[in-house]
C-alpha cells in the first residue's frame, strides 16, 4: 500500500494537471481507536461526551456547497451534526466541482489538508496517488463496513485497499421520454431491452418534432472532452461485453464488444440520432424540454433535468442498461462517496461520528429519493422507498462492474472521448481510430 501521509511533487504536479469538468455531485491504522471511541460515545448519556469534549473541527472539503439545490441539504447536516456533538464543528472547505480536487491538493501541499471530501468514486485513484485519500478501515470498523454493499466499496478500491466510503450509487441507466414514445406510436411502458430494439424505436422517434419545429433526437451519449464523459462510454462498452483495461489495469481493448461499442456510436452519428459531442448537461437540457427520447445518465442526473423542466417527472422513466452483441448489459457502477484523510485519531473519529451520523434514512433518506436521485448502498437503507422515476432500473447496480483503477484513469477516459469523436465529428473509420487510441492510451497505463 501506499505511503499515505508522503506528498511528492510528481504527484502533486500529475494531479493538478487533471480536468474534473463534467456533470455538475477515528482510529489507528489498526482501526482500534475508533471501536473503543465509539463505544464510548454511544453509550454515554450524552451526545457531548463524544471525544471526551474535546473541541474539535472537521475541515469537511465539498464542491456541492456552491451548487443550487444541494446547499439548504448540506447546511442542515451541519445544523443537525452541531446540535447534536456540540464540540465538533463543521468548517466546509468549497470550491467549483471542476477545481475542488486541485485546491484540495494545493491546501494539502501547504500544510492545510482537510479532514474529509465528498466526491465521487472516480476521484479516488487521483486522491491515492498523491497521498492524501487513506483507507476507510482506519476510520470504521470491520462491523460497520460490513453493512456496505460489496460492489460499491469495491468502487472506491486501490491498490487493494478500499479508499472511499460511497454515500450512495447508480449505474449508468437509461431515461426515456414516455410523451415522445406515445407520439410516435410507441408503448411508453415497453422501453428497449437491446441496442437493436433501440435503433428500431429510434427510427419512429428521429421523425418527431417538437411543438416550436425542433428536431427531436432518438437517443443520446455524451462524448464530449470531460471526464464523465469517459466513464459513460466505458459503461456503454460494458454494455456489449466489451473491456477497455484488464482485472490487472492494463489495456485490454482487442475484443468484440469494445469494437461493437464503438461501431455503434458511429451507427447513432451517421443516423443523426445523437447529438454531436455533447456533454451530459446537454443532454439533460433536450430531454427536459422534450427533444431527447432516450439518453444515458447516472441517476443523479434527473436533478439537473427537473431544474430545468419541474414537470419532468410526468414524462420521465428509467429503464435497465441496453444490451449489446454478446454482452448483457452490464454498466459501470458510478457512486458519490466521502474521502477520509490522516490529521490525528481526534479528526478521524469525529469524521466517523459525522459519516454515520449522515448515513441514515432520517438525514439522507429525503435527499437520495427527492434531491439527487440514487440507490442506498447501506443495509440499514435497503428497503427505504426511491424516487419513482428510478424504479424502471432498480436492478441496474446488481449487474454494475467496476473498472479497475489506475492513477491517470481520467486521461484515459479522456481518450475514450477522442476516440468517440473521431468516428463521429472526425468521420473517421472505426478500425483506424481504435488504432490510433491504442497508441495514446498506452501513455496512461504501467
Amino acid at each position: 500500500m501506499k505511503k499515505y501521509m508522503k506528498l511528492t511533487a510528481a504527484a502533486l504536479a500529475a494531479a493538478m494537471a487533471l480536468s474534473l469538468t463534467a456533470c455538475g455531485g477515528g482510529a489507528g491504522s489498526s482501526g482500534s481507536t475508533a471501536t473503543d471511541s465509539g463505544s464510548a460515545a454511544t453509550s454515554a448519556t450524552g451526545e457531548e461526551a463524544a471525544l471526551g469534549g474535546e473541541e474539535v473541527t472537521i475541515k469537511f472539503a465539498n464542491y456541492a456547497l456552491l451548487e443550487s439545490g444541494y446547499t439548504e441539504f448540506w447546511e442542515g447536516v451541519k445544523t443537525g451534526f452541531e446540535e447534536k456533538y456540540p464540540n465538533i464543528t463543521i468548517e466546509w472547505v468549497t470550491a467549483p466541482y471542476g477545481e475542488i480536487v486541485n485546491q484540495v491538493i494545493n491546501q494539502a501541499g501547504g500544510g492545510d489538508m482537510p479532514d474529509m471530501m465528498f466526491g465521487e468514486s472516480t476521484w479516488v485513484p487521483t486522491l491515492v496517488d498523491a497521498g492524501l485519500a487513506i483507507p476507510v478501515s482506519e476510520v470504521f470498523d470491520e462491523e460497520y463496513l460490513n453493512k456496505f454493499d460489496q460492489n460499491a466499496l469495491e468502487s472506491c478500491m486501490m491498490d487493494g485497499e478500499v479508499c472511499g466510503l460511497p454515500m450512495y450509487d447508480c449505474a449508468f441507466m437509461l431515461f426515456y421520454n414516455k410523451d415522445l414514445f406515445e407520439q410516435a406510436g410507441l408503448d411508453p411502458n415497453t422501453p428497449p431491452t437491446t441496442y437493436d430494439e433501440m435503433l428500431e424505436m429510434a427510427e419512429k422517434l428521429s421523425q418527431l418534432t417538437t411543438a416550436d419545429g425542433n428536431k427531436v433526437y432518438a437517443f443520446g451519449q455524451t462524448t464530449s472532452s470531460v471526464a464523465i464523459s469517459g466513464s459513460a462510454l466505458n459503461s456503454m462498452i460494458f454494455n456489449f461485453g466489451g473491456t477497455v483495461l484488464d482485472e490487472n489495469g492494463q489495456l485490454s481493448i482487442d475484443n468484440q464488444g469494445f469494437k461493437d461499442a464503438i461501431t455503434m456510436l458511429k451507427t447513432l452519428d451517421e443516423k443523426g440520432y445523437n447529438p454531436q459531442n455533447a456533454k451530459l448537461k446537454d443532454l439533460r437540457q433536450l430531454f427536459a424540454t422534450g427533444q431527447l427520447a432516450m439518453y444515458y445518465d447516472q441517476s443523479w442526473g434527473f436533478n439537473g433535468v427537473t431544474t430545468i423542466n419541474p414537470d419532468a417527472a410526468n414524462f420521465a422513466a428509467s429503464a435497465m442498461p441496453l444490451k449489446g452483441g454478446d454482452g448483457d448489459g452490464a454498466s459501470m457502477l458510478s457512486g458519490q462517496i466521502l474521502l477520509y484523510m490522516d490529521n490525528g485519531d481526534a479528526q478521524r473519529e469525529a469524521c466517523r461520528l459525522l459519516t454515520e451520523y449522515m448515513l441514515t434514512e432520517d438525514v439522507l433518506g429525503d435527499y437520495i429519493r427527492n434531491i439527487t436521485p440514487a440507490y442506498p448502498v447501506i443495509e440499514d437503507m435497503k428497503d427505504m422507498e426511491l424516487n419513482p422515476v428510478l424504479e424502471g432500473a432498480r436492478d441496474a447496480t446488481q449487474n454494475a462492474v467496476n473498472s479497475p483503477s489506475i492513477p491517470m484513469l481520467n486521461d484515459l477516459n479522456l481518450e475514450l472521448c477522442t476516440l468517440a469523436q473521431n468516428v463521429t465529428v472526425g468521420g473517421a473509420d472505426v478500425d483506424t481510430a481504435i488504432e490510433d487510441f491504442r497508441s495514446a492510451a498506452q501513455n496512461y497505463v504501467a
